[in-house]
């Protein structure tokens, strides 16, 4: 079949567009979704939920697609425009607050800010200021983010594991009590923090964070954020791979007490009110 053009006279919905045609490629073969996932590695689930636009997968998936159909980039522009529709950026988020409220147990790896469990009120403050938010939409999303607090405290909290790049760590410096607050919640019994500092060597998580959601069923989903989109992963092949990533990041990092250590000297290094 000759690669083929994007079709014209369709949906201009971002994510409708790239599941429709993710559709009629594999239609005008003639695969089935099983074929298609036999083919490509990949559940065949995976490719259901795609076409009918519940998720629009990774840009590996794309770029996998691309080359199974001959359509070189069509279907990796596709999915950049579907990845960086805000409306669509909102949906994912709130399935994964849903999930996140589900979750038996939790991993982490920030490698640009402290985990919204963990933040004090003026650190989000100033990351959500950073990207636009503003007004009453400002105060609600702080308030939001208090209650999220509360996921990781109490006898049935699930236990949460974080790993933060050192560069996180000087990051926060102004705020000295997000410093003294990942020192606390470091001590509960469900929350175990790790430093990566400086130095560790390259890894292949090296411009996303990540978490890592454990569910009551056993599977688990990942959700990865850079500075363009946020994505929720829930097909098996691709947690699998982020996790083993995820685990070569956790071999690199320092221990939990090395890691608590870590931050007490840095907290000796800053002022005893944060900077305003």
């Amino acid at each position: 079949m000759p690669p083929r053009s994007a079709v014209t006279g369709r949906s201009t919905d971002p994510r409708r567009r790239f599941a429709e045609e993710l559709r009629l490629l594999r239609t005008h073969r003639g695969e089935s979704l099983r074929q298609l996932g036999k083919a490509l590695g990949w559940d065949a689930s995976l490719f259901g939920k795609m076409e009918r636009g519940q998720t629009i997968g990774s840009p590996e998936v794309a770029e996998a697609l691309d080359q199974h159909y001959g359509t070189p980039g069509l279907l990796l522009a596709l999915w950049e425009l579907a990845a960086a529709d805000p409306t669509q950026f909102k949906e994912r988020y709130r399935r994964y607050m849903t999930l996140e409220r589900e979750a038996v147990s939790l991993w982490h790896f920030g490698v640009s800010t402290v985990h919204g469990l963990l933040q004090t009120d003026d650190y989000a403050s100033a990351v959500l200021e950073v990207g636009g938010t503003k007004g009453e939409e400002l105060t609600r999303q702080i308030e939001a983010r208090i209650g999220r607090r509360e996921l990781l405290m109490g006898e049935d909290a699930p236990p949460f594991r974080t790993i933060l790049s050192e560069a996180v760590l000087h990051d926060a410096r102004p705020w000295r009590k997000q410093l003294e607050y990942l020192v606390e919640a470091s001590e509960r019994a469900n929350v175990i923090l790790h430093v990566l500092p400086h130095g560790s060597g390259p890894h292949s998580l090296v411009s996303t964070d990540v978490i890592f959601l454990r569910l009551s069923n056993g599977l688990a989903v990942a959700y990865t954020e850079n500075a363009h989109h946020g994505e929720l992963i829930e097909e098996t092949g691709a947690v699998e791979r982020l996790q083993r990533a995820y685990d070569s990041v956790r071999d690199r990092a320092l221990s939990p007490d090395e890691s608590r250590k870590f931050v007490m000297r840095m907290l000796e290094e800053v002022p005893c009110e944060p900077s305003t």
